[in-house]
């Protein structure tokens, strides 16, 4: 059985989970990506600076303790310290070349994160070490935001407050349910005495956003728990909360498990039942205070907190992604570096750019891009694509946009064009009819 015999969920309406992407984190999609553009990227590199585009940086952590049944990013378990050393010289030596190009140097990052795998992993004199080395190469004393993800079980009160010293502003808790049956069902390295200690320690430690991740939709997940998984953020408060509903794609264990099996359907929970969770949750944490600012996120205060790294990259920022498997985007260019850790590091070491594929795009590409990313939002402001890309989103899409007004998925605020809740909660499945026609039919990967 091969990997074609199982159903993309991408905008399909099978209510069954079924194995494949459904989440919307690009554009064009990942199989438009070539080595034929690579080039672009170095060329790119010595042209000026912008000079007006906003630059971000993702710094990517592969190292986890476990690797999650339900992961699909590129991490490691294995890696020894010798290993990790080697990485973290050359991730520094990536971020140089950047920073000595004519298209970068000069330019102050406007927000960093480290995303993994597990970025906490790290101890903190490797963390020291990391971000003084990364902080001479490229400040980031002009960023509005610093996000550094954790998996709770890493976490110490001395890491925390090393985590917090480097100038981390908002701390991402990986917490994903709080009973230690469900966490272990699906891998966590994590248990939940973990998540409240280390909870604790933030707290008293004084970060500007803390922020607590949750997946409907797990593996043995059940309406009483996911009741009690929300009842325990609402007691513990983070000032922010994002909910992700559990997909399947092809390179997890749980697709693994499928293939051996012959089973076309995951065995997590339906799409309806991961919507009506958190529909659940969003309606609990409103009554709590908090504000729904995405299909993903509610925050307690929306006027203080923020999530600069999303809106920016939304809005079309540059973004340097360094480290194995990275994604960055730079001048309408979009690239993945190199996926195996080894190869990554080889690749820097002999002074070649890491860079595995890429894509120039047309500017028709990065409005699209722009506009099913900032759906994603709930609404989307009609004068800013008129005035960046001079195009009516009305005239352009008067087909879809008057279905969905029919359909009671769309309303009008002024200039802004809102999503009902529903309609939110399942905006990845809608995305694809704002996609070029060439487009329709990707595999999402």
């Amino acid at each position: 059985m091969t990997d074609s015999t199982f159903i993309k969920p991408d905008y399909q309406t099978e209510d069954e989970t079924k194995a494949g992407n459904y989440f919307v984190s690009n554009y064009p999609p990942f199989s438009f990506w070539n080595d034929e553009d690579v080039p672009c990227v170095s060329s790119l590199l010595e042209s000026p600076s912008p000079g007006t585009a906003p630059l971000g940086v993702y710094y990517h952590v592969p190292f986890c303790r476990k690797r999650c049944h339900f992961c699909y990013f590129k991490v490691y378990t294995d890696k020894n310290s010798n290993d990790v050393r080697r990485y973290l010289s050359a991730t520094l030596s990536e971020l140089k070349n950047y920073a000595e190009s004519p298209y970068i140097k000069g330019r102050k990052p406007k927000f960093v994160y480290f995303g993994g795998g597990t970025p906490s992993y790290l101890s903190a004199q490797q963390l020291t070490e990391l971000t003084d080395q990364m902080k001479a190469i490229l400040p980031w004393d002009e960023a509005e935001e610093v996000t550094f993800e954790c998996e709770p079980g890493t976490l110490s009160e001395k890491k925390l407050e090393v985590i917090k010293n480097f100038g981390v502003t908002r701390l991402s808790l990986g917490v994903e349910n709080f009973n230690d049956h469900i966490l272990e069902t699906n891998g966590r390295a994590h248990r939940s005495k973990e998540v409240f200690s280390a909870y604790e320690f933030a707290r008293g430690l004084g970060f500007d956003n803390i922020n607590i991740d949750l997946i409907a939709g797990m593996l043995e997940e059940t309406d009483d728990n996911w009741a009690e998984c929300i009842d325990q953020v609402v007691n513990l408060s983070p000032d922010c909360v994002t909910i992700y509903q559990m997909e399947v794609p092809f390179n997890t264990g749980i697709f693994k498990s499928m293939k051996e099996t012959g089973k076309l359907t995951a065995p997590v929970a339906d799409w309806p039942t991961k919507r009506r969770w958190v529909k659940e949750a969003y309606a609990k944490l409103e009554e709590a205070g908090y504000t729904v600012t995405s299909a993903y996120t509610a925050v307690k205060n929306p006027e203080n907190t923020k999530f600069i790294y999303r809106d920016r990259l939304w809005a079309g920022a540059d973004m340097l992604g360094l480290g194995v498997s990275s994604f960055g985007h730079l001048g309408g260019i979009h690239y993945q570096n190199i996926t195996n850790i080894e190869h990554y590091c080889d690749s820097v070491e002999e002074k070649k750019a890491p860079v595995r594929r890429a894509l120039m795009t047309q500017e028709e590409e990065r409005f699209i891009r722009e506009l099913i990313l900032q759906w994603k939002l709930g609404r989307v402001n009609k004068e800013y694509f008129l005035k960046k890309f001079n195009i009516s989103l009305e005239e352009r899409f008067s087909t879809i946009l008057s279905e969905w007004e029919k359909n009671g998925d769309l309303t009008k605020d002024g200039a802004d064009l809102v999503l009902s809740r529903d309609a939110l909660l399942r905006v990845d499945s809608l995305l694809h009819g704002f996609f070029l026609s060439k487009h329709q039919d990707a595999r999402y990967v």
